[in-house]
C-alpha cells in the first residue's frame, strides 16, 4: 500500500520545476505519527506541497514564526530527523477526469478497486475559494430523494446543503444511499465520501450500489478507519474537488460526506500532534472554519457560469441525541436545514426515523414540484395536528369525534411515511399516495392494511392510471382535470380494496 501511495504522490509532484534557494529548503526537527515539525522553509505557503528525500510528499499544515508543521502523505517511517525538505511552489491538487465515474479512489486519486489507473485530464485544487454571490443563483430545482417523508416535508434542492444528523445506527447513511440510487434517471453525478468508516461497511455500500446499477454514475472516495488521519482529513476536500470538476461542466452533482464527525476527529488528532492549543471538547479553535470552507463550496451556479450545481449532504453523528455538542451546532449553523433522525422513533419501528418536528429545510417549497407542494401543505398541517393531539390523548380517553378523527388520520399518515430501505419511490407515485391519504381515502382502512393499500395502489396506477402518472411526470402540476381523473380512479380502487378485504362492516380500527 505504501509503495502504491508513494507512486501516486510521485505523479502529483511530477513536472514541477524547483527553484531551489536557501529559502525553499528546510530540515526535519521532529517526526512521528504521520506529521513532522521542520525549521527553515522560509518561503513555505499554507497547504503547499513539500518533498522529502525518499520521494514522499507532505502538505504544509501549520505556519509558525520559527517552525513549520507538515502532514506526511506517504510512508514516514523511512524518514528521520535532520532529513532535508524542499518546497514545490504548488498547492495540493488531484487529477480528475470523466474516467473517475464508477471507481473507488483514495483522496489522492489512487484507485482502490483493482481496475487499473485512472486517466486524468485536469488538476483540481483540494482547497478553493467558494463561488461568490454574483456567480450563484437561488435554489429552484428539486433533488428528488425518493423518500416520501423527505420529498414532501423536508425537500432538498439542487445546490442546497442539507445536514443528516442523528445517533449511530439510526439510518443516516441509508437516506444518503437511497438518494444516490434515486438519481439513476435524473442525470446527477453522485460522489460518496467515506471518512473513518469500517471497510466492511463501505464494501456493503458498494455492493448495494452495484445491485441498483447506481455505481456507474457514482464516485467513491475512501479514507477508512485504518487509513492515516492525514488522508481522512483530506477526503472531503478531495470529494468536493471532484464535484467541482463536474459542476464546472454544467452538470448537477450530489456529494455525501459520511461523516464529518470523524473528519473533525482526524483534524483534532493532527492539530494536537502539531501542538496547536485546544479549546472546547479538545478541538482546535478553527474547527468551524474547517467545515464552513468546505460546505460553502456547495451552490447552484447561474447560466453565465455554466448552470451546474453541487448539492452537499453532510452527515453528523450525535451521542444520545445531543445536538448541542460542538460539532453538531457548528454544522447546523452552516447548512440550509437538517434531517433529524431520532433513535426512539427508529426503535419504535418508524423508518426512516425522521422527526418531522425538528427537521427543517430552509429552501422549502422552492425545491418541490407544484404537485408535491400542493399535497405537502395539507400533509404538514395534518401531521402537526396529529402530534399535538396524540400527546394530549395520552392523558385522557374522553375524546370528541373530530379530535379522534384527526388522530386516526394522523396515525395513517405516519404509517404511509414509513418506507423500506433501498426502495426509493418516484415523485409522481408519492404525490398519488399522499393525495389519497390527505383526502381521506385511508380513513376507513385499518392501520395494519395501510402498507398493503399503498402497494396495491401503485400496481393499480401502473396499469389503469398510467396516463395520470405520465401527465404528472410531464407537467409537474396537479390541475383540476388531473385531480378529477385521479379521484375517479381512487374511488374505484378504494371500493375494490374494501370489498377484497371485507371491510364494509368494520370500523376504523379494523374491528368487526
Amino acid at each position: 500500500m505504501n509503495k502504491l501511495l508513494n507512486s501516486q504522490v510521485d505523479k502529483l509532484i511530477n513536472k514541477i520545476t524547483f527553484e531551489t534557494d536557501i529559502y525553499s529548503l528546510g530540515v526535519i526537527e521532529s517526526l512521528g505519527d504521520g506529521i513532522c515539525l521542520a525549521r527553515g522553509l522560509k518561503n513555505a505557503m499554507f497547504e503547499e506541497l513539500v518533498v522529502f528525500p525518499n520521494g514522499t510528499a507532505g502538505v504544509v499544515f501549520d505556519l509558525k514564526e520559527n517552525q513549520i508543521g507538515i502532514i506526511i502523505l506517504g510512508d514516514y517511517q523511512t524518514l528521520k530527523e535532520g532529513d532535508q525538505i524542499r518546497t514545490t511552489g504548488k498547492v495540493l491538487s488531484i487529477p480528475v477526469s470523466e474516467a473517475v465515474l464508477g471507481r473507488v479512489v483514495n483522496p489522492l486519486m489512487l484507485a482502490l478497486d483493482g481496475r487499473g489507473e485512472i486517466s486524468s485530464q485536469k488538476l483540481m485544487p483540494l482547497e478553493k475559494i467558494a463561488p461568490g454571490i454574483v456567480a450563484r443563483q437561488s435554489v429552484d430545482t428539486p433533488l428528488q430523494t425518493g423518500i416520501k417523508a423527505v420529498d414532501s416535508m423536508i425537500p432538498i434542492g439542487r445546490g442546497q446543503r442539507e445536514l443528516i444528523i442523528g445517533d449511530r445506527g439510526t439510518g443516516k447513511t441509508a437516506i444518503a444511499i437511497d438518494t444516490i440510487i434515486n438519481q439513476q434517471k435524473e442525470k446527477v453525478v453522485c460522489i460518496y465520501v467515506s471518512i473513518g468508516q469500517k471497510s466492511a461497511k463501505l464494501a456493503r455500500i458498494i455492493d448495494r450500489l452495484k445491485e441498483s446499477d447506481a455505481l456507474d454514475y457514482t464516485v467513491i472516495v475512501s479514507a477508512n478507519a485504518a487509513d492515516p488521519a492525514a488522508l481522512q482529513y483530506l477526503a472531503p476536500y478531495a470529494g468536493c474537488a471532484i464535484g467541482e470538476y463536474f459542476m464546472e461542466q454544467g452538470k448537477d452533482v450530489l456529494l455525501v460526506y459520511d461523516d464529518l464527525t470523524k473528519h473533525a476527529w482526524a483534524y483534532r488528532q493532527l492539530s494536537l500532534l502539531l501542538r496547536r492549543p485546544s479549546g472546547r471538547e479538545a478541538y482546535p479553535g478553527d474547527l468551524f472554519y474547517l467545515h464552513s470552507r468546505l460546505l460553502e463550496r456547495a451552490c447552484k451556479l447561474n447560466k453565465n457560469h455554466g448552470g451546474g450545481s453541487l448539492t452537499a449532504l453532510p452527515i453528523i453523528e450525535t451521542q444520545d441525541n445531543d445536538v448541542s455538542a460542538y460539532v453538531p451546532t457548528n454544522v447546523i449553523s452552516i447548512t440550509d436545514g437538517q434531517i433529524y433522525l431520532e433513535s426512539d422513533l427508529f426503535y419504535a419501528g418508524i423508518r426512516p426515523a425522521i422527526n418531522t418536528g425538528l427537521s427543517v429545510s430552509r429552501v422549502g417549497g422552492a425545491a418541490q414540484i407544484k404537485a408535491m407542494k400542493r399535497v405537502a401543505g395539507q400533509l404538514r398541517l395534518d401531521m402537526a395536528q396529529y402530534r399535538e393531539l396524540a400527546a394530549f390523548a395520552q392523558f385522557t380517553t374522553d375524546l370528541d369525534e373530530a379530535t379522534q378523527a384527526k388522530i386516526d388520520r394522523g396515525s395513517r399518515l405516519a404509517e404511509i411515511l414509513k418506507q423500506s430501505q433501498y426502495q426509493p419511490i418516484k415523485v409522481e407515485l408519492q404525490v398519488v399516495i399522499l393525495w389519497a391519504a390527505t383526502s381521506g381515502y385511508l380513513d376507513t382502512i385499518p392501520i395494519n392494511l395501510v402498507s398493503e393499500f399503498e402497494n396495491q395502489l401503485f400496481s393499480f396506477m401502473a396499469e389503469a392510471g398510467s396516463q395520470i402518472i405520465a401527465t404528472l411526470n410531464k407537467n409537474k402540476t396537479l390541475d383540476q382535470s388531473t385531480e378529477n381523473d385521479l379521484k375517479a380512479l381512487l374511488d374505484t380502487f378504494q371500493e375494490t380494496f374494501i370489498n377484497q378485504h371485507g371491510l364494509k362492516e368494520t370500523n376504523q380500527e379494523g374491528q368487526a
